[in-house]
């Protein structure tokens, strides 16, 4: 995953915050804060993203 694809899934993820649990929420300000601070994330960081992703965005408005 390149950094480019990290932000285009952060930022389609900061729309569905709100149906985050409060620890899915905070994990996810720290992906938030990172991205912003331009940081690569790990694989476990990535594959937790990934899981992010395909919980809480809904498939007809999945990317990937």
């Amino acid at each position: 995953m390149t950094h480019a694809d990290q932000h285009r899934l952060i930022l389609e993820l900061k729309d569905y915050q709100h149906k985050m649990s409060r620890r899915d929420s905070e994990q996810f300000e720290m992906f938030e804060k990172r991205d912003k601070d331009d940081e690569d994330l790990d694989d476990l960081s990535k594959k937790r993203l990934l899981e992010f992703y395909t919980v809480y965005v809904p498939e007809r408005k999945r990317i990937i």
